[in-house]
């Protein structure tokens, strides 16, 4: 497959805390979207667009689908035809896999288990990323960072990372790392955006300390932050498609406000001359502790619509005062 030549050239990328990886602003996700069986076609022309556009780095796990396992078994299939060696490929581990007492957590056993099978259904021989993806209260959490420190020595795995920690535990696990040279952290994913703001305090202060990269996941409030759902939900969106549950997430955020900020919001962006979506990525890349954002995209025209957001990243003073009144009332 033949690619964009002017590729990189589309596209920022931010060193990722203080090590020698570089990540493009936007990468892209395979949870839903892209996951679904029966997308194979899909998956393969939102990669190949994404590649042309300079995005480098695909993000997977293992319960990725649905089914669970089909994001990567999907994927697995198509990467053959991409340029490895130019990629960063990253999957996780630590919800629920399979049935049973060693299906999740963040056991020695579960964590390198998993990733096996994940390299199965990727068909690599190693992932750059590998992270445990929710801190598990009941495994010491030295045997999970020390199964991360052995997946590295084996050379399934360059980099290690931590998905779903909070400030406090991810303070403990550098702690836990230093204390037993442990391969140090690259990277965490928390769930972060415009509406969702704990960890802009609680945890970045101690990634930045730490020399730890930030890629937030939901940078769009899962769909709260485009112009999808401004007016309902549409019959032929994902949370149409939901029926009951996409009608209570809906009537949810109308009840705590959500809707009415989002047209505040939207007007903003509108002066801006962008769309929601592309104003609420580089509201959080504006953040130089923020390594990248991960998006994910349904269709072809979502990832490049997200891209062009960094046609605009500049915020005026005035802007960000307004935008941070309207979230915090």
């Amino acid at each position: 497959m033949t690619h964009a030549p002017d590729r990189y050239d589309r596209m920022f990328y931010r060193r990722c805390g203080r090590s020698g990886l570089r990540l493009p602003l936007i990468s892209l996700g395979f949870w839903q979207s892209l996951g679904e069986a029966g997308r194979e076609d899909l998956c393969r022309k939102v990669m190949a667009r994404a590649i042309d556009l300079g995005i480098t780095h695909f993000d997977f796990a293992n319960n990725y689908g649905p089914p669970p396992g089909s994001a990567e078994e999907i994927a697995g299939k198509l990467l053959k035809d991409f340029p490895r060696d130019e990629l960063v490929i990253s999957t996780k581990a630590g919800f629920e896999m399979w049935p049973g007492p060693y299906g999740s957590g963040g056991s020695r056993k579960y964590l390198i288990s998993s990733l096996d099978a994940s390299l199965k259904r990727l068909r690599l021989d190693y992932v750059d990323i590998f992270y445990h993806h929710c801190h598990d209260p009941n495994t010491p959490m030295e045997e999970s960072l020390g199964a991360l420190d052995h997946i590295v020595k084996q050379g399934k795995a360059l980099y290690i990372g931590v998905s779903n920690y909070n400030g406090a535990q991810f303070q403990q696990a550098c702690e836990i790392i230093r204390a037993n040279n442990f391969t140090r952290l690259l990277i965490v994913q928390p769930h972060m955006n415009m509406l969702e703001r704990t960890h802009i305090g609680g945890l970045l202060p101690h990634t930045d300390r730490e020399g730890v990269g930030a890629i937030p996941f939901c940078p769009l409030a899962q769909g709260a932050l485009t112009d999808r759902y401004r007016h309902g939900i549409p019959p032929d969106s994902r949370r149409g498609r939901l029926g009951e549950d996409g009608v209570k997430w809906y009537e949810e955020r109308e009840a705590n406000g959500t809707w009415a900020k989002v047209e505040k919001l939207a007007a903003i962006a509108e002066r801006r001359g962008q769309t929601l979506a592309q104003m609420a990525l580089v509201w959080l890349l504006r953040d130089c502790r923020v390594s990248s954002v991960l998006i994910g995209a349904s269709r072809v025209h979502q990832l490049e619509e997200n891209v062009a957001s960094l046609e605009k990243m500049h915020f005026e003073d005035n802007e960000l005062g307004e935008i941070w009144g309207i979230l915090t009332s």
